[in-house]
């Protein structure tokens, strides 16, 4: 739409990733926001994201090479996001190393000691780099010789860094804004499109996640108002967006995990691999206990239902929509880790269809086992589902109104 503000990124960094199929092309982003391929749009980096600032130019090298043009004329990174630098993801390494067969699976990008420097308030943000260099410098120094204390294995070249982020500071220059006076200005003129796109999701969130196998950010819809600066009030229409499965990078608990032949095939159908860590996204059916807990959070006006396509092999398919521990029902989602491994799923099972769904674009043209699928999901969750995905095309999409 023109003039609409597409893809407000509020929080994370280069940690995640977002694959965007646009006619036959497959874009990767991990910090540019989905809404940079639309060149009406006006996409926005929030003061919530960290920004691994050789990592954006990287990025928007790569996407350059598929033909994404004059991004940076379409960009505006807040000048209160904080910087993640090398000796970040480093030390990133070094603290999984640490914590030996209880690692977290991080990606190593360097996101949680940078959040854990922004929580320190020894933070460098991207104001501090456009200000005075001396004080930049001089704050730069302090905040390396911290980590060098805590890790005596890290080596950092200080000198060939500064002179790095002396160049890449005129370079980000030119994109940077005070994005929370932006973005009010937009919302108190005529009427607008925001989107706004989180790098993780709900289950990851620092407080409401399956910690602490967690990110290091607040995910749910309360860090759209902490990560760009709007107030609650303009909050409008609130997405979940689902696979029609379950899947999870890295460790934690994980109650509807399939560790057979069928989460392989899932694994496979879906290519699930992680986009930033290419690493294999573990399976598991459809869980709608901890999607109704998402819901209490976010408070979903609709549910964007993803790869209803890759179940259209299986003979049948079973959701989640219980948990049990010692044999009675629990009334909510387990806090402890512990808890959530020792848990018992009651499952909904319901036959397959056993039809390639891919070419469709209506739902009454779904096979009526995948229709009944649907209604369940809406019947369990109390949340009508707007949108059915079948495919990784942009216009592989089912609306439902």
């Amino acid at each position: 739409t023109t003039g609409c503000l597409n893809s407000n990124v509020f929080q994370g960094g280069n940690n995640a990733g977002h694959t965007v199929v646009v006619e036959g092309t497959e874009y990767d982003f991990h910090l540019l926001p989905s809404g940079i391929i639309n060149d009406k749009a006006i996409s926005v980096i929030g003061n919530g994201v960290v920004i691994h600032l050789p990592g954006l130019f990287e990025e928007a090298g790569k996407n350059e090479a598929k033909g994404l043009i004059d991004w940076q004329d379409r960009l505006i990174i807040s000048d209160r996001a904080h910087l993640v630098f090398d000796f970040h993801q480093a030390v990133d390494g070094l603290q999984e190393l640490e914590k030996g067969g209880k690692s977290l699976g991080t990606t190593k990008k360097g996101i949680g000691p940078t959040y854990s420097s922004k929580a320190a308030r020894s933070g460098l943000r991207v104001c501090d780099l456009l200000a005075d260099f001396k004080v930049f410098t001089d704050r730069f120094k302090m905040l390396v010789m911290q980590y060098e204390r805590m890790f005596p294995d890290l080596k950092v070249d200080v000198d060939k860094e500064l002179k790095r982020y002396e160049e890449l500071k005129e370079r980000v220059r030119p994109m940077v804004k005070d994005v929370v006076h932006f973005l009010n200005t937009q919302l108190e003129g005529p009427q607008k499109k925001l989107l706004v796109e989180g790098a993780n999701a709900t289950m990851l969130d620092i407080d409401f996640g399956t910690y602490p196998y967690v990110t290091s950010s607040n995910c749910t819809v309360g860090g759209v108002l902490t990560g760009l600066g709007i107030p609650p009030r303009c909050i409008g229409e609130v997405y979940g967006v689902a696979k029609a499965y379950t899947t999870r990078v890295g460790d934690g608990a994980f109650p509807t995990e399939l560790s057979n032949e069928l989460g392989e095939l899932l694994q496979e159908r879906g290519h699930e691999f992680g986009v930033t860590t290419k690493r294999k996204r573990r399976c598991g059916w459809l869980d709608l206990v901890l999607l109704k807990y998402a819901d209490m959070i976010n408070g979903f006006t609709a549910i964007a239902l993803t790869k209803l396509d890759i179940l259209d092999v299986f003979d049948e398919i079973k959701i989640g929509v219980a948990y049990k521990l010692d044999g009675k029902k629990l009334p909510n989602f387990p806090a402890n880790q512990e808890m959530l491994k020792q848990v018992e799923v009651e499952y909904c099972t319901m036959p397959g269809w056993k039809t390639n769904t891919e070419n469709l674009r209506s739902f009454k043209d779904l096979p009526e086992n995948a229709q009944k699928y649907v209604r369940k999901i809406e019947e369990v969750l109390g949340v009508p589902v707007r949108w059915v995905g079948v495919g990784a095309a942009r216009d592989s999409i089912i609306k439902m109104f």
